[in-house]
């Protein structure tokens, strides 16, 4: 499980150089050439998207995620793996669930109509995007439980 994990991270964070050459590219299109590349700037949103909700689980495994720490930091490895584990359970887990269960209807009804961009010369699937919502709760829950069973936090 940890190798899936770690892939998953990785992999998806390979496209960070990918937007930012993208990115160059709607630059050098728009304030030199004139032109503007919409299709390619939702394609970043999209790659941004991957990024950010394919990954967080990835980062909270590798216990890089953002914290506030006035009182973590000093603290013994024992303390910190007690208040990760309880603070998982309190709000993590919850948080999963509300994303995933409230993201369902939305994902459904994306696909139903298959909801394109409102943007002239957008892209045509928007409903691949709104699934990326679901990678969110996915990706935590996985490394959740894994940290759970492997006791990372004892």
């Amino acid at each position: 499980m940890e190798k899936f994990i770690n892939f998953i991270g990785k992999f998806i964070s390979l496209m960070i150089p990918t937007i930012a050459l993208l990115m160059i590219v709607i630059i050098v299109a728009r304030y030199f050439i004139g032109i503007g590349l919409t299709g390619i700037q939702e394609l970043v949103m999209y790659m941004h998207a991957l990024i950010f909700l394919g990954c967080a689980g990835y980062v909270q495994y590798k216990d890089e995620h953002v914290r506030v720490d006035i009182f973590y930091r000093e603290a013994s490895n024992s303390y910190k793996a007690k208040i990760n584990f309880f603070l998982s359970l309190l709000f993590l887990l919850p948080l999963c669930f509300v994303v995933g269960y409230y993201s369902i209807e939305l994902i459904y009804m994306a696909w139903k109509i298959k909801e394109v961009s409102t943007e002239a010369g957008g892209l045509g699937f928007v409903y691949i995007q709104k699934t990326l919502i679901a990678l969110f709760p996915i990706t935590l829950l996985i490394t959740l439980f894994y940290q759970f069973i492997k006791n990372k936090w004892n």
